[in-house]
């Protein structure tokens, strides 16, 4: 049995199943990204969001509490890290990292590891400037930015590997993964602890960094403040959050 540490994951992930559910437009552009691959390793594969259906997938995860939240459909899993991925060789035509790779101990190290056992990488990151002037970080909980700087932003991930492209994921305004941007247009979700558990950057804050931005955003949307402040968001359909998808081929 391979050893594998206490993931974060086994604290924080307890409801991701519920409110961490792959949007299709989300998947559509990894799919697209992914390309002709017919075999795929999901690196941090969480309750397997975001596997293609039509190639056979191995998910790779180290949390045992996400793993217990895959469907009986998903693809096989391995419990085992990023950084000492469980294959000899190069076997896969693709690698996919999810919205994982600030997660990992060595990140860099799993990076090399994605590029040993696959031949095209496909990585979904953010680009940490952006998400530290989203509203949410800028008006309500600023301690976010602390914890952002700490995270490799998608110049750095895209450098490790050697891009050739990297692409913008725009997030729609009814976004059904909710990830920490997916409700820049729907702000009283931040308000639910249910929501707020499956936000790994806010899960993670202590109480004293987040509770009072919060209390702050309950009365500006009960004054309207919120909304007048962040109008030129009402009217927009999809937003550019940071989220890029860096492929290497």
């Amino acid at each position: 049995m391979i050893d594998v540490p206490r993931a974060t994951y086994d604290r924080i992930g307890l409801l991701y199943a519920k409110h961490r559910r792959p949007d299709p437009r989300i998947a559509a552009a990894i799919c697209r990204a992914l390309g002709p691959a017919r075999s795929v390793v999901n690196v941090g594969a969480g309750t397997g969001s975001y596997e293609p259906l039509d190639c056979r997938v191995v998910a790779v995860e180290p949390s045992i509490v996400m793993i217990r939240q895959r469907p009986r459909s998903a693809a096989p899993v391995v419990r085992a890290s990023a950084d000492a991925l469980p294959f000899a060789r190069p076997v896969f035509d693709a690698a996919l990292a999810a919205l994982t790779v600030h997660h990992w101990r060595d990140w860099k190290h799993g990076l090399r590891e994605m590029r040993r056992v696959a031949r095209r990488i496909v990585v979904l990151t953010f680009d940490v400037r952006l998400q530290q002037d989203f509203w949410l970080v800028r008006d309500y909980v600023p301690a976010m930015r602390m914890e952002l700087n700490r995270i490799p932003g998608v110049d750095a991930v895209a450098d490790e590997l050697g891009a050739t492209r990297v692409e913008t994921v725009v997030v729609p305004h009814d976004c059904l993964d909710g990830f920490f941007c997916a409700y820049w247009r729907r702000p009283d979700a931040y308000l639910d602890a249910e929501v707020r558990a499956c936000i790994s950057g806010l899960t993670q804050l202590a109480p004293n960094d987040m509770m009072p931005g919060l209390a702050r955003l309950r009365s500006d949307l009960a004054t309207g403040r919120w909304h007048e402040r962040n109008r030129k968001l009402i009217g927009l359909n999809e937003l550019d959050c940071g989220y890029r998808l860096v492929v290497c081929e």
